[in-house]
């Protein structure tokens, strides 16, 4: 296997991705799109997309975000696997031709997702959903969030999960290819240095980041052995 991360921001790097994929010695490249050139989608089985704060969009501006759309594109129809995040995911949504817009507000910090039919009969979802140390499942558990934009379910996708203000936060495509509006790569450090800037409630989402952040690195982990593996 051979994976290929693409970084839209400089500061939202593929965190527990990329310790997941050294520790099991699977190879892969991580590009800055704004500094690098996209490589061939020939060169590579599995495409991952990080987030980053500018629009799906916007392609004028950052005209890379085009040719990542181009690529999600090829992997998808080809069936090679493609993870989404955030605004990977909308990425995702945009190259099968759904529409990005802003949410009612931003989602920032701990919130809870829902499984909807198609998160509970998910093998991956329900992978990520499970308790790590009981596996039990659990059809309703925290993610933490940081964006403002949203999109439609394409045609074709299957709908995974909801939260309260965002009710499209995951989708499959095909067998392989997920999107996540949620960050499931975050470490702490991450978590703390996107938030410094933002008018958010600081001392909550430490105090939060210090209960959760255990269990969901150990479910991110899990869902990236079903995934990558």
């Amino acid at each position: 296997m051979s994976v290929l991360i693409l970084k839209n921001a400089s500061h939202e790097g593929p965190g527990t991705i990329e310790s997941f994929l050294a520790d099991n010695k699977i190879s892969f490249k991580i590009v800055e799109c704004s500094r690098e050139d996209i490589p061939s989608s020939s060169e590579f089985d599995t495409l991952v997309m990080m987030g980053g704060p500018m629009s799906v969009n916007e392609t004028d501006i950052y005209p890379y975000i085009g040719k990542e759309i181009q690529l999600a594109s090829e992997f998808m129809k080809s069936g090679r696997k493609v993870l989404g995040i955030c605004l990977g995911a909308q990425i995702m949504a945009k190259s099968l031709g759904s529409k990005i817009y802003p949410g009612k507000e931003k989602e920032i910090g701990w919130y809870e997702i829902e499984l909807g039919n198609g998160g509970k009969s998910d093998r991956l979802m329900r992978v990520l959903a499970s308790d790590p140390a009981s596996g039990k499942q659990r059809d309703v558990f925290p993610v933490f969030h940081w964006h403002g934009e949203t999109f439609d379910v394409p045609s074709g996708a299957a709908h995974l999960a909801e939260s309260e203000l965002y009710p499209n936060q995951a989708f499959r495509y095909g067998d392989s290819s997920y999107a996540f509006q949620f960050h499931i790569e975050v470490t702490k450090e991450m978590i703390y240095d996107w938030l410094k800037n933002e008018a958010v409630n600081m001392d909550l989402i430490f105090r939060q980041t210090d209960a959760l952040h255990s269990e969901y690195t150990a479910r991110a982990a899990n869902f990236y052995k079903a995934f990558f593996c």
